[in-house]
């Protein structure tokens, strides 16, 4: 299966604390956090389904917003995780593994059974 056919509704799941965790790294603006999605395996996240999020995210108070000047282009849109956007972060990181270890052991249940049928 390639990044391009995740179920998307696993990736509206995960999409939230995989943006969280890259900007953990420090303030990046909307194509580079989407060029960071893609490489890390996501596949594409289109803009339309990525500025929504930063805007939900701003409006929590878990993300700041700094219009930077581009090297001779336009002006680019940075976000960067406040205190509380990144405890929010950890957080999030956290119960994400909690919840991916307890759905992990139970689907890997069905690899065990499948590998006896064959």
């Amino acid at each position: 299966m390639t990044p391009e056919e995740w179920p998307s509704e696993w990736m509206r799941s995960v999409l939230g604390v995989c943006v969280l965790r890259t900007l953990l790294d420090g303030p990046n603006y909307g194509y580079a956090i989407t060029q960071n999605l893609t490489a890390a395996g996501l596949g594409t996240v289109k803009g339309g389904t990525l500025y929504p999020l930063l805007g939900r995210f701003e409006e929590s108070g878990f993300v700041e917003v700094e219009w930077r000047p581009g090297d001779g282009g336009p002006g680019r849109k940075y976000f960067s995780l406040t205190d509380q956007g990144r405890a929010h972060a950890r957080s999030m990181a956290e119960l994400w593994a909690d919840f991916t270890k307890t759905t992990r052991e139970l689907t890997d249940g069905a690899l065990e059974k499948r590998r006896e049928l064959t």
